[in-house]
């Protein structure tokens, strides 16, 4: 295959300052005679480096390394009595889209091929604004409540003592949050590696919900299957691309779109009523809005949508990739929210970070732009491209109030009951079960690859912390707690409590 990732050359234009004005040499700084000292006066130099010191934005606390790409969403079946939203009025319509891929614990110099999962950040330019669709390439997470989620990204980075990832601090984190096995359970699998982003599914993880325009509202979780087909890669050849090929899914993506060879992925829903939900938990002691649980898809089959296309590449990594600033709170009337508590957290976290990370008026750049009509009363700030004009910058108030209706835009709201507290659900919850489903789906062949990363990653960790995490592992199923207890003792990491733990799932 052609490498395409080298821009073509430019023919040479007149430099000019970022003012405009023609720049005399950009080869020697003025300076007094020819041995210096320099010149404060040599504008061209200070705005020169001025900007140089001022290139990088700070990287996102996570997901810091990405690609991305524009492409579009065609409608391909009728979900209108489900939602009113705009861009789902015919079969057959076509919305702007702009993807962002990414891992999600390195930096932005990680490898591309580190086991992590990797995120799939989706923006709908709709005529009723932006709708972005923020997920993963997992359909689960490894917390269920937002509080927890600075501790748990603390351990997915560097240890602040000695500056290197430790997975001391992973499966400690791990071992005493078992809501996480699910997730770790899809992590160390073969899902773990994906050979690229053209290869790999993605979910909205989240639930959200919809609304008709009799304001009906069912609950939903977004699919996308890819139409490539899954490949991942196994633990030697991903550690091989770390070395050789660390941006290998950067360059797959750029150079299938600059070939012709336009990714797409088959976008559908699970449907689930506000009926529903009540009988299921009844049922199965699950909650629904609980982000480390899946709905299955023999409960709640998919219902086919549309398709999403990537067919541009950007014409600039920074301007469009790195400043693309996401959040789930972008939703549009004929969607809405739920009583997910990591959404809940995320659709604020979202959007200030990139406050921080881009500014104040992050959503003037061109890729965050929406691309219908913007009225509000914000004004000024740092990067205020548009600034309303002659515009009035305040709202009117009315005497007689505005009458609202549920949380607007139709949607009726939610149901809600109970005292307002902290409650702490680890006791009543069942994070086994799930995990346990997900290791007997896989095939011997990938249970055995499953356990033996799991055993690799975990072969250095202290004994107390092997024991629990063992013992998440027996409770979700005996075989599989018993196959990272005998994969550790083969590497040697089997110490008196670790061994303790294999006879005990022996003895199971």
């Amino acid at each position: 295959m052609t490498d395409q990732t080298t821009s073509t050359a430019q023919p040479d234009i007149a430099l000019t300052t970022a003012s405009g004005i023609p720049v005399a040499d950009n080869q020697n700084s003025l300076s007094a005679g020819v041995r210096g000292p320099l010149l404060l006066q040599d504008f061209h130099l200070i705005e020169k480096l001025q900007h140089f010191n001022r290139e990088r934005i700070p990287e996102r606390v996570v997901h810091a390394k990405g690609s991305g790409a524009y492409g579009t969403f065609t409608v391909t079946h009728d979900i209108t009595t489900h939602t009113k939203a705009k861009l789902f009025a015919a079969v057959g319509k076509v919305t702007e889209t702009f993807v962002r891929f990414s891992t999600v614990g390195g930096e932005k110099g990680s490898a591309d091929t580190e086991r992590d999962p990797r995120g799939f950040a989706i923006r709908f330019y709709t005529e009723d604004g932006n709708w972005d669709l923020v997920g993963n390439n997992t359909p689960m997470f490894f917390i269920k409540d937002p509080i927890k989620f600075p501790d748990f990204v603390h351990t997915q980075k560097r240890d602040p003592q000695t500056n290197l990832k430790s997975a001391q601090m992973m499966w400690d984190f791990w071992s005493k949050a078992p809501e996480s096995l699910h997730q770790v359970t899809m992590l160390f699998s073969d899902r773990g590696t994906p050979d690229g982003y053209r290869h790999m599914d993605g979910f909205g993880s989240h639930t959200f919900s919809l609304i008709n325009d009799g304001g009906d509202l069912v609950w939903v979780k977004w699919h996308l299957k890819t139409k490539q087909g899954i490949k991942n890669l196994n633990a030697e050849e991903a550690g091989r691309l770390a070395g050789t090929d660390p941006d290998h899914a950067q360059r797959d993506l750029f150079n299938a779109i600059a070939q012709g060879h336009f990714p797409k992925w088959d976008v559908s829903v699970q449907l689930m009523t506000a009926e529903q939900a009540v009988a299921w938990e009844q049922n199965t002691g699950w909650n629904p809005f609980d982000l480390t649980k899946v709905w299955p898809y023999a409960d709640f089959p998919r219902v086919p949508v549309g398709v999403l296309e990537l067919n541009k590449n950007p014409d600039n990594y920074h301007q469009h990739v790195e400043q693309a600033a996401f959040s789930p709170a972008n939703v549009v009337p004929g969607m809405g929210y739920s009583p997910d508590k990591m959404l809940q957290g995320r659709l604020f976290a979202y959007h200030d970070a990139q406050l921080y990370r881009v500014g104040t008026n992050h959503q003037h750049l061109d890729v965050n732009r929406p691309r219908c009509p913007v009225s509000n009363q914000q004004r000024d700030g740092q990067m205020a491209s548009h600034n309303g004009s002659s515009a009035r910058n305040y709202a009117t108030v009315k005497a007689s109030g505005s009458a609202p209706v549920g949380l607007g835009h139709g949607e009726a709201g939610w149901h809600l009951d109970g005292a307002a507290g902290r409650f702490d659900e680890r006791g009543a919850s069942d994070d086994f079960t799930q995990a346990g489903n997900l290791y007997r789906v896989m095939k011997p062949d990938a249970q055995d690859r499953l356990t033996s990363n799991i055993a690799g990653a975990m072969k250095d960790v202290t004994a107390d912390v092997k024991a629990v995490q063992i013992g998440h592992f027996t409770k979700a199923d005996p075989a599989y707690g018993a196959a990272v207890a005998q994969k550790l003792a083969a590497l040697g990491a089997a110490d008196a409590e670790a061994a303790k733990a294999l006879s005990v799932v022996k003895e199971a």
